[in-house]
């Protein structure tokens, strides 16, 4: 698709007009481009929806009372707490287990259970599902798939009110958010290369990671 065929979106925006109404839309706006009723059904579930109205709520009183006060992990201890969460399901990389593990302990300080599971749980080996041999990190011995399913279930048999996610990789969160019955949210995304700050690749893309904006494959 040629640039001139685009169908341009919100990155191609330079004045968020919708944010605070204090400039004007672009003529491909999708605030001005969008039917009204679509927006009206959404901000019906807002006012009558359970779940979205609790979640919304609770999300706008942490961000109304502590905008640029606590960090990740304090917000999800008080979003816990403001939905009624009281076991907090933890589904964590083995790589992060430490984090995952701290993580736990403040979880318990604040008044909150928690139960988590780690990504190699069954200790199934990637070949039994279908991986070859060869896409293994370590090739010719016994190497787990990470198990996002099963890490789901195992929550889900604990009856977790709200999961986080400690380090899942890109993929496996995905398959876990499908399959877990308790609400989802993240505490750390894995970048392996920037120690678990992805938003560093975008920062410093102009320089140190400029083969990010060449064109083509990665």
């Amino acid at each position: 698709m040629s640039h001139q065929d685009k169908k341009l979106s919100c990155t191609d925006c330079g004045t968020p007009n919708c944010y605070r109404k204090k400039g004007t839309y672009p003529p491909f706006c999708l605030t001005t481009n969008t039917n009204n009723e679509e927006f009206e059904a959404a901000n019906k579930l807002y006012r009558s929806d359970e779940f979205v109205s609790k979640f919304s709520l609770a999300a706008a009183e942490i961000e109304g009372s502590y905008y640029g006060k606590l960090t990740r992990v304090e917000e999800i201890i008080v979003f816990a707490k403001k939905i009624g969460a009281k076991k907090i399901g933890i589904a964590t990389c083995v790589g992060l287990i430490n984090e995952a593990k701290i993580f736990a302990k403040i979880v318990r300080a604040k008044g909150l259970e928690s139960y988590a599971v780690i990504c190699k749980v069954g200790s199934t080996d990637k070949t039994e599902v279908g991986v070859p041999e060869n896409l293994k990190v370590e090739k010719g011995c016994h190497e787990s798939l990470c198990n996002p399913i099963m890490q789901a279930e195992l929550l889900n048999k604990e009856k977790t009110d709200l999961n986080v996610v400690v380090g899942l990789c890109v993929g496996h969160d995905s398959i876990f958010m499908k399959y877990s019955a308790a609400p989802v949210t993240t505490l750390i995304t894995k970048d392996r290369v920037t120690g678990h700050n992805p938003a560093a690749a975008l920062y410093t893309s102009g320089f140190y990671y400029k083969r990010l904006l060449e064109e083509g494959d990665i």
